[in-house]
Formats: structure tokens, sequence, C-alpha cells
């Protein structure tokens, strides 16, 4: 099963820019930027090819942002000559730098490259590392397709290989930084390949198999809890919610120990919510809202194929990853509304609806978590509707307890491509999921602040330990903007790397 839903790899390669191992070039250019393009743009290719381009590009190219136009040519060493167009240079940014990477790999795929060169430009990021970095990430984002069953599209066909040229004093630096994309966006696809398979394929125990291959693969120590270990030390809400299935449910454990971590530094803790199926319980979804419930271990495949990254980039911190694995069904055994659950903390969970189930396993995999004294806690959960309903789908949902951290956690978003938007966590919203007859409630006494009250009640679980909550819900899926294919959109995973990169500098705020 872990073959299968592995992606296909593409070899990204760089190359000096007067050495064009492709027949098809790409190259990307701004809005009036025709007054220059032979000197600052188009000066690596042959001379008898510069002319042609130019007297092309002039009469046929704006350079308007998403615009692509090519040219065939009779030589031999270049076939293909296509524009892409990046739009306004002073609008330019990060996320536009991300679509062009997209919008090259969509129409390659299309038209069925196998190959092609990309003069890669210092302005898809800081520098030119960075820029590779970003170009190879969202390249493989954009050429993958779950397709583990169903054949391929005939109409696209994957790349195989991307060569990104510059000059030679910048090779280094390219193939730093696209390595670094590479490792990121294979990880994220995989990630999206094991969010789109099947519940009835990826159980507690699949996606405890699933854990376990990831980990051996890259040298992470895991283990998995059953169900009579978790009896055995109180995991009363993974027990809980998991009644109701004839899947048994799995609390799985990953930890990496990083090449050279700060001396006596606290871990990085990671906890995903591992759902793989839910039908609501009890409080059974809608048919409108069960379709892509499969996908409800996302924030579990997140931590997962995240601390898989973290492991291959050789990052120096310690990290440990926590998935509650569990399916929410319904049968005779199921929790009811009503019943009150005895949490691993010792807390009780006044159940008012079934369908909140993915806090109460939580509650458990943060509480475990505290065992390891981490220096900060992150959680990643496709928790609400109500944080789609606030924000739509162009981002996730931030919380945190500690004020001072929020605008890291922000920036973090904004610079991975994984973009969130910081929600309050006020008191007020405390008071509205206390128990009546249990110590706290699964879901808020009064209808409005959902995404809110999941928040507030994953808190009260951390006992103060540094700790953000991702609601993942909104970016679940991939929507039209993006340029990827439907399904899974792996958000979390290339947030969770760059936290890690940045965790030194969070702990010590």
């Amino acid at each position: 099963m872990h073959e299968k839903n592995q992606p296909l790899k593409m070899i990204i390669k760089v190359s000096s820019q007067n050495k064009f191992p492709s027949k098809n070039v790409f190259v990307p250019l701004f809005q009036a930027e025709l007054p220059s393009l032979q000197k600052d743009v188009l000066f690596y290719l042959p001379p008898d090819i510069q002319k042609i381009a130019l007297d092309f590009a002039r009469k046929n190219f704006r350079g308007e942002e998403g615009e692509i136009k090519y040219i065939w040519l009779s030589s031999k060493k270049i076939e293909r000559i296509t524009f892409l167009g990046l739009g306004e240079r002073n609008k330019w940014n990060t996320a536009k730098s991300q679509m062009a990477a997209r919008r090259a790999a969509g129409f390659a795929k299309n038209e069925k490259m196998e190959d092609f060169s990309f003069y890669l430009r210092e302005e898809f990021g800081e520098n030119y590392k960075e820029s590779s970095k970003i170009f190879a990430l969202n390249f493989l984002l954009a050429d993958f397709e779950f397709s583990r069953y169903k054949k391929p599209s005939a109409k696209a066909k994957p790349v195989k290989n991307v060569f990104l040229c510059s000059t030679e004093e910048n090779l280094k630096d390219l193939k730093q930084g696209s390595e670094e994309g590479k490792i990121i966006g294979e990880e994220t696809n995989g990630c999206r390949a094991l969010a789109n398979s099947p519940g009835g394929d990826i159980t507690p125990v699949g996606l405890a198999q699933e854990a376990r291959l990831v980990a051996l693969k890259n040298k992470i120590s895991v283990k998995i809890l059953d169900e009579k270990d978790m009896k055995k030390i109180g995991m009363g809400g993974v027990l809980g919610v998991s009644k109701g299935s004839s899947e048994k449910p799995r609390f799985i454990i990953m930890e990496y120990r990083g090449v050279n971590p700060p001396a006596g530094g606290p871990p990085l803790a990671l906890v995903g919510k591992g759902v793989t199926f839910d039908t609501g319980g009890l409080n059974l979804k809608p048919e409108q809202g069960i379709y892509e419930m499969h996908m409800d271990m996302s924030g579990g495949a997140a931590v997962i194929h995240g601390l898989a990254a973290i492991a291959r980039l050789k990052l120096p911190l310690n990290v440990v990853g926590l998935v509650p694995a569990v399916e929410n069904s319904t049968s005779g055994s199921s929790y009811r509304p009503g019943d009150i659950l005895k949490s691993l903390s010792g807390k009780t969970i006044e159940v008012l609806n079934t369908d909140a189930e993915g806090r109460i396993i939580l509650a458990d995999a943060l509480t475990y978590s505290l065992r390891w004294k981490p220096g900060f806690i992150l959680d990643i959960a496709t928790l609400t509707g109500a944080a789609m309903v606030a924000l739509g789908n162009h981002c996730s949902a931030l919380f945190t307890n500690r004020d001072k951290l929020q605008k890291k956690l922000f920036e973090i978003g904004k610079d991975s491509g994984d973009k969130v938007w910081p929600l309050p966590l006020w008191e007020e919203y405390g008071e509205e999921i206390k128990g009546t007859f249990a110590d706290i409630a699964n879901v808020g006494k009064v209808r409005w602040g959902g995404a809110i009250h999941g928040a507030k009640f994953l808190e009260s679980f951390t006992e103060n330990t540094p700790w953000a909550h991702l609601d993942i819900a909104p970016k679940m899926t991939t929507n039209d903007a993006e340029a990827l294919t439907k399904g899974a959109s792996g958000a979390g995973v290339r947030y969770i790397v760059e936290l890690a990169k940045r965790y030194e500098e969070i702990i010590n705020v």
C-alpha cells in the first residue's frame, strides 16, 4: 500500500545558462520588460535565436500575469521557447512566484513535455537559493496527480526532468535551494496521496502502518500504542470516540533526533488529528458533508510527512510527532450525546455533539505530548466547518496562547506558502464551553464562534505550554485559484518545516 501511495518523483537539476539540456526553454518575463529584453533576459541564447525570440516577443507578448506564448524553432539545440508572463514588477511577491512555477508545470504537463530548461530569475525569491527552492517545491505540487485508482489522464503527462538555468556563480545556490524545495514538495505530495486514499484502505491500523514505513525510511523512531496500551494509561478520549467502529484505534508516536540539536533544548511537539473516516457518529453528517471525510486525517498526514521532511533536511532540533488515529462511526456501541469521557489529563469531557470528535482525541494527544516537556506544541487538525465560514478556503485559522508569538507564526505561514490568519482566544469564549455535568463540554453552548470554541477546548489541555493550533479545515482540499489538481492540499507540511527551521527563534521570544 505504501509504495502505491508514493507520488512519482521528478528530477530537478541545475545547469549553466548557456548549456540547455532540453530543447524546450521557458523564459519568464515581467510587463514592460521588452525594451531591455535582449540585454537582461535573452543574452544567454545563441545570437540567431535571440533575434527570433526578440521579434516574436515584441509582436506577440505583453508579459501579463499568467500569459503564456510560445514559438517553434528549426534549431537543433532549441526547438521551442515559451514565454511566461509574470505581471507588473512592482506587484511581484512570493505568492505570485509560487503561482508562476505552478503555471509552468501545468503548461508543460498539458503540452506533454518530458523535460524543459527554465531560466530562473533571482526575483522568484530573496536570493537564488530561495528562488530555486520556491520553484522546485511549487513545480512538484502542480505536477502531482493522484492516480492510484485510475488510469493517468492521456491529456497530460508528468514532467520527468526540469533544468534550472543561471550563471555559473549561482549554480551552487540553485542546487541547494532546489534540493530543499524538492524534499518539501515530495513530502507535501506524500501527505496529499495519503489523505486522498479512501477510508476503507487507510483505517487507523493502516495509518499507523503508513507512519511506521515513513519513519523507517527516514530513520525516525516510531512506536504504536494499541487499544490495550491506551486503556492502561487512561486515554478515555481516544477510546470513547473509537467505540462505535469495528476498526480499532491506534496512537502513533514518532521521534526525530536532530543533527547537533541545541544543547539541552526542549523538543518541538507536533500533534495531528487522525480521524480516518468521520461519519459524525450518532450526530450523523448530512449527505453534503460526509463525502470527503476520509480526509479528516489530513492533520495526522501532515505531521507524518512534515516530520519526514525535517528528517530528510537534517534540521538541528528534536521533534516528537503524535497522531491519535480513530474512525468515528455509528453502531450500537457508539459514544452518545450526553456521555461523559475521562481524558488522559483526568479532566472529564461532556459530549454534546459526537461530530466534534477531533478535539476529544487531540485532548489526549496534547496531554501525552507534555511528557517530553516541549518548548512549543503545534497541533494541526481539520477541526471545524466554522473556520471555513470565517475565512473561506484560502488560508487556515491560527490560534495561540502566546500573543507575542502571533506575528511570527503568521509570518511562517506567509513565507512557507501555508497561509494562516489569527483568530482570538479570549476568556469569554472559554465560559461558553464549560460543562454542566463535566469539567468541559466538547461544543459551545451558543451557535456562534465554533472555531474558537474548538481552539479554547484544546488550549485547556496544554497546561499553559507555549502552543498553537492550526484549523486546516478551510485548506483540506485545493481550490481552483491554486492551479493544483483536485483533492487533498497537503496543508501543514510546509508550515511544519518552516516552523522547525525557526524553532530556536520561536522558543526564545
